[in-house]
């Protein structure tokens, strides 16, 4: 089959900046897609019927039109963040030629002087600000799609929150357009009234001194969370996310999340790992949503509700972790029934009687136990000696492929 659809990149620089193949696509299409200002970068030449996306944005006016010959406009590289990603999700590749342009960050790369391959990219276009908290350290480079022109004044005030005021930061706007522009600052330093909507914020991440290390390894310390006792503490967390073992685009049901530690932590593990927080408690719900924002994870899905119903019609999973209601009536049961083969589970047990659970488990289905001692050096009188935590029972099983 023979493409139908062209998906042409377009610059700043319009129409002249164009290759010849995306010039003789435009020319030949009987009708072109695009936003308002895609379409405005067109010349009078262009006679193909000219369609602006619908609002909300629906990718049906291109569908429909399946086999005319179609182009739609994108800006910069249409894989990148772009329409070209979201159309191959929906359309076989032979379907669809496309023609990318140079994308914003790899222009911004060029001016700065930074190897893309070691740049981080984020976009913040219709996306949580909140995404940004996990890509925090010191000594990295940041490229940002802007969502609009409010959106460097709201990064330069999250670092400055984060204890990242002194990085350095340079916002390009118009990127290889006549109105290309820079501006160079610090975020504590950031005032700029206007800044242009089309724009990408370039940084280099500086730590201050009394900024927080929260590295991306399991184990945050537990004063990452605000909590209300019911969290599991860090060195028991580290221990339970090593056998759950996150792996990319894998999903994690946490079930009785408490303050959502284990989700949150399997999420920072990998951009692309997904995870369900089920919690029953409103005051602990509040808690999640603060701890996965502060923490850089705001596509943590909460569910709000008891175990094991709440479970009924929740996406399958890769993983799971109880560490709530190991001794409810049916919430074992369920999460084995809905444990993808060869997923894992690991359940954590502090009472007697939620341990006496575990054994009954693992005696019908295997699994390892194991018992987690912790203890901390604490004073006694002019001396020190040891404060042994509560032991904690976990058990960790693997689902069989054929089960």
């Amino acid at each position: 089959m023979s493409p139908w659809l062209t998906v042409v990149g377009i610059g700043e620089d319009g129409f002249k900046g164009l290759g010849k193949n995306a010039r003789r696509a435009l020319l030949g299409a009987s009708r072109i897609v695009g936003g308002q200002r895609q379409l405005d970068l067109l010349p009078v030449c262009i006679r193909g019927e000219r369609q602006l996306w619908p609002s909300p944005f629906s990718l049906a006016p291109v569908i429909e039109q399946r086999g005319e010959a179609v182009c739609v406009l994108a800006s910069g590289d249409p894989m990148f963040y772009g329409v070209g990603a979201s159309l191959a999700r929906q359309l076989p590749s032979e379907e669809m030629l496309i023609l990318p342009a140079p994308s914003s960050c790899s222009l911004a790369a060029a001016r700065l002087g930074w190897p893309l391959q070691d740049v981080v990219t984020l976009s913040l276009v219709a996306r949580p600000l909140a995404a940004l908290n996990a890509q925090l350290f010191s000594g990295v480079r940041l490229l940002l799609l802007s969502n609009d022109g409010q959106s460097p004044a709201a990064v330069a005030q999250l670092l400055c929150e984060r204890g990242f005021g002194s990085s350095r930061m340079s916002v390009l706007e118009h990127l290889g357009g006549d109105a290309e522009r820079r501006i160079d600052s610090t975020a504590n330093a950031w005032n700029a009234a206007s800044v242009a909507d089309l724009n990408v914020i370039a940084i280099e991440c500086l730590a201050d001194a009394q900024a927080p290390r929260l590295s991306r390894l399991a184990g945050l310390p537990d004063s990452a969370f605000q909590h209300d006792g019911q969290l599991t503490k860090r060195d028991v967390r580290a221990i339970t996310l090593a056998r759950l073992a996150p792996t990319p685009g894998e999903l994690l049901w946490d079930v009785g999340a408490g303050s959502g530690s284990i989700g949150i932590e399997w999420m920072r593990a990998h951009p692309s790992c997904r995870a369900l927080a089920i919690e029953a408690d409103n005051g602990r719900q509040q808690l999640i949503e603060h701890n996965r924002d502060a923490l850089g994870v705001p596509g943590l899905q909460l569910i709000r509700g008891k175990a094991p119903q709440a479970l009924a019609g929740l996406e399958r999973p890769d993983a799971i972790f109880i560490g709530g209601g190991v001794t409810r009536e049916g919430v074992f049961e369920t999460c084995w029934e809905y444990l993808k083969p060869g997923g894992r589970l690991v359940a954590n047990a502090v009472t007697l009687q939620s341990e006496v659970a575990l054994m009954n488990w693992r005696e019908r289905f295997g699994g390892e136990l194991t018992r987690i001692h912790v203890a901390q050096a604490q004073p006694l009188g002019e001396f020190d000696t040891w404060r042994q935590a509560l032991p904690i029972t976990l058990l960790d099983l693997v689902k069989p492929l054929d089960a």
